[in-house]
């Protein structure tokens, strides 16, 4: 119990309720790194938790290494194999592993921002569209919400009577499409791919069940649909879950 001495009582109290799911608010400065990484550590060393059986999660790579780095001085080398990622590179190691059932290969390449609007302009030209009426930042940034969203282009349904969403449909099925013949993904279709993979596939999302038994979530509020829907399946099965936000 060593741990917790370095807690004050309420931080104490969040790390020792591990069994279903707990919501902490904390406010800026608090210490909600802090109670991760010692429930992260408190899990393996006191609970005989296989560190492999961890998954935390937070939105910056500056985060997660922060994170790592604090479980890592609590327990040494036992600590680096807890699962401590962003969501995206979780997301991309999932893929790495499962996205041939998919139809793309293992060696997909990831577009950023650039490499995306590229490919939007060159959709858009296919299309004959004019950049002037549809702004391809424009389009680019309804994409990414829809992704956001968890709507693939089969589930995107526009209003007859909005041109925008039309076109945005137009754009956004053969945006995809130069995708997959590229065997390239976008930052957004990391989480999107992975819930489909979990809807097709259930028998990949058990085993990630299966292995994901304790999840942590760092700053929960900014998690967008896409992201609770991910960890929501990924919970279901155990419901062992701490998200911390302010």
């Amino acid at each position: 119990m060593s741990l917790l001495n370095d807690l004050n009582p309420v931080q104490q109290k969040a790390v020792l309720e591990t069994e279903g799911p707990l919501l902490v608010f904390a406010g800026a400065g608090s210490g909600k790194t802090r109670v991760l990484t010692y429930r992260i550590a408190y899990l393996i060393q006191e609970k005989g938790i296989a560190p492999w059986n961890i998954l935390a999660v937070t939105f910056t790579n500056k985060a997660a290494d922060e994170m790592k780095e604090r479980v890592e001085r609590l327990l040494g080398k036992s600590g680096q194999r807890a699962w401590v990622s962003t969501f995206h590179s979780a997301c991309v190691r999932i893929l790495r592993r499962h996205i041939e059932l998919l139809g793309f290969r293992k060696n997909f390449i990831i577009y950023d921002e650039e490499d995306q609007q590229r490919q939007l302009k060159t959709v858009m030209r296919e299309l004959d569209l004019d950049f002037r009426m549809f702004h391809p930042r424009a389009m680019q940034s309804a994409i990414d919400q829809l992704k956001n969203e968890g709507i693939p282009p089969d589930r995107y349904h526009p209003s007859p009577y909005n041109i925008f969403q039309k076109r945005l449909a137009s754009v956004y099925e053969r945006y995809q499409e130069n995708l997959r013949r590229n065997n390239a993904l976008d930052f957004g279709d990391l989480l999107l791919y992975v819930v489909i993979l979990f809807h097709r596939f259930p028998e990949v999302l058990r085993l990630y069940q299966e292995h994901c038994r304790y999840v942590m979530v760092d700053e929960f509020q900014d998690t967008n649909r896409i992201q609770y829907h991910l960890i929501r399946r990924i919970v279901d099965r155990h419901r062992n879950i701490c998200v911390v936000g302010d």
